[in-house]
């Protein structure tokens, strides 16, 4: 009996090693690459010794001094589509965890569907509509879209986080005289803290990395990091791989630290409502 435990432990330990490696060899591979000169970068067999050079990031910023707009145009579409997520999130996950009816309980699945549509489903009907409205290239059609793809599932994750706050603090709010948005904001939403964090981290990585919406709507004063990291792959003058693995390591840093910095929330996120009685 002790000998199957020990075979069931070191099974689940081969396989969350090959899930870990599977996860970590690719980028390992692409900020290794960024530092090693260019020749050595698919030399075979692999070399793991090798004299750093910051060369690649040099021609990076001569080269492709658009990458970084895009940065910025990839910062702003971001925060605002984390910061308009998690406001409607938050006011429609209040309205399901507080009020009850047939139509908000079949509603729920209209959300799940919502999420479950390919995005590229919706791109191409978008495309006339949102010219006709003035909005292609700007940050803000991303910030929409972005908003409008998330919202569903953060509106899912902020009942499951506000069901956890009791009904009576809002009952003994209301009897000293506070109206409905006092309630929400001044007792409910601080006391859902986690989750909006949780939903922001979920819509941060999402937007950061979104690349089919910002390459239909945008074209050149809204294109964020990765519709510029598409440009450097069909380059003209050929793929320059080094540059290449330099840009995808400095736009993989800023979510890599935020997603480790708010780790314990993403955590909540993902178990929301799994040990809800």
């Amino acid at each position: 009996m002790r000998a199957d435990r020990l075979l069931v432990k070191a099974g689940k330990a081969v396989a969350v090693a090959a899930v870990v490696a599977w996860s970590i060899v690719p980028i390992a591979f692409i900020v290794l690459s960024s530092f090693k000169p260019g020749r050595d970068i698919f030399a075979v067999p692999p070399k793991l010794l090798f004299e750093p050079t910051l060369l690649h990031y040099q021609h990076l910023w001569q080269r492709w001094g658009s990458f970084f707009d895009g940065l910025i145009n990839s910062l702003i579409v971001t925060a605002g589509s984390a910061v308009l997520a998690v406001a409607v999130s938050s006011l429609a996950g209040y309205a399901y965890s507080r009020h009850r009816g047939r139509v908000l309980a079949g509603s729920v699945y209209l959300l799940i569907g919502v999420r479950l549509i390919p995005p590229i489903v919706v791109t191409l009907p978008l495309f006339p509509i949102v010219n006709l409205l003035g909005l292609n290239d700007t940050h803000l059609v991303l910030i929409l879209l972005y908003t409008s793809f998330f919202v569903s599932l953060g509106t899912i994750l902020m009942r499951t986080f506000i069901d956890q706050v009791p009904r009576e603090l809002d009952e003994a709010a209301t009897i000293d005289g506070a109206g409905r948005l006092t309630v929400l904001r001044r007792i409910v939403l601080p006391l859902a803290a986690p989750g909006m964090l949780a939903v922001a981290v979920f819509v941060v990585v999402f937007a950061w990395n979104e690349f089919l919406f910002a390459f239909i709507f945008t074209a050149t004063r809204a294109k964020t990091a990765p519709f510029v990291l598409s440009e450097m792959i069909s380059s003209v003058d050929g793929v320059d791989w080094g540059v290449l693995f330099a840009a995808a390591t400095i736009q993989l840093l800023p979510v890599l630290l935020f997603v480790i910095a708010m780790n314990r929330f993403l955590v909540a996120g993902l178990t929301a409502g799994a040990t809800k009685g």
